[in-house]
């Protein structure tokens, strides 16, 4: 395992056939940005007309995970849980129903599951004669539509050098840190630090707003000083504004905790505030707003009626 591998280093020149299964609003950005850089794709979802626009820049849509896998040297996952992703892996008209005996076939997961899974997954791919990496992502949409993605990556060394011909198209910083599930759990770890962040920033806007202060004027007082972070600089006047627009969702926030949760507890850890956390955003869910942007936590302050 190579420690570090970051966007420095030069992609392998030899660039393969991609299919890209999932095109969720994280998918669709990928696909996107690959489409732009590879200038021909393959892409397959439930939903065809998920996929209108990338067709008509030159894409070709494929009704099954399977005949993308067939047209395909590199399938990238965007799915939403372990259960979807493993139907669409070894389900009937999965990506290993699609490969011929023989196929250099490399999956590249860059959903966020447990890293549990993630190992038998590589396991039982492997076993097969086929190649896994999890590289899961920081940057949402905007950063891959950017080719500004940070992943973090899990696999044995060949597989991720083979992946990077297609990750360092999405991504400014690819780090390899260990064997398959390792990028699932740094993923975990910077969604317990995003969502741990995220209550801490509804916090502070509910503390704003009731002060009446002026969001922009605690930022410009924050910016720079020790409180200060990405986080606070993307989020914190849209918590303080109480703009549901939707950037992420609690829905979404309630698996990865509740992942991050199961993950610790299996290493014998506790983590309390994520605990704490996640109790807020299922009170959220059982309130109905699952679906709702990450600023619904807002409610829980009267913020929001």
């Amino acid at each position: 395992m190579s420690d570090n591998v970051s966007h420095t280093q030069p992609t392998p020149v030899n660039t393969p056939t991609v299919g890209v299964v999932g095109l969720g609003v994280m998918g669709h950005a990928i696909a996107t940005r690959l489409q732009h850089e590879l200038g021909a794709l393959g892409v397959s979802d439930l939903r065809p007309d998920a996929a209108n626009d990338l067709v008509d820049a030159g894409a070709t849509f494929y009704g099954t995970a399977a005949e993308a896998a067939a047209h395909s040297d590199v399938v990238v996952l965007s799915l939403n849980t372990a259960p979807i992703v493993e139907q669409v892996v070894f389900g009937e008209n999965g990506v290993l129903t699609g490969w011929s005996a023989g196929r250099d076939g490399l999956i590249i997961d860059m959903s966020s599951i447990a890293p549990d899974r993630t190992r038998d997954f590589a396991t039982r791919v492997a076993e097969q004669g086929y190649s896994w990496v999890d590289a899961p992502l920081s940057g949402g949409a905007p950063g891959a539509l950017a080719g500004r993605l940070s992943l973090m990556v899990g696999g044995e060394d060949p597989a991720v050098i083979r992946a990077r011909t297609v990750l360092d198209r999405l991504a400014t910083r690819v780090t390899h840190v260990g064997d398959s599930g390792a990028g699932q759990f740094v993923k975990l770890i910077n969604q317990v630090l995003v969502g741990i962040g995220f209550s801490a920033l509804a916090e502070i806007a509910a503390m704003t707003r009731a002060a009446d202060l002026d969001p922009k004027a605690v930022l410009s007082s924050l910016t720079g000083g020790r409180a200060d972070s990405a986080l606070f600089q993307e989020f914190f006047t849209k918590f303080a504004a109480a703009d549901l627009s939707p950037t992420g969702n609690i829905a979404n926030m309630v698996k990865d905790l509740g992942t991050a949760a199961a993950a610790a507890h299996s290493e014998n850890l506790t983590l309390p505030l994520t605990e704490l956390v996640l109790a807020q955003n299922r009170e959220l869910v059982v309130q109905g707003h699952g679906q709702g942007d990450n600023v619904n936590l807002m409610r829980l302050y009267g913020q929001i009626d």
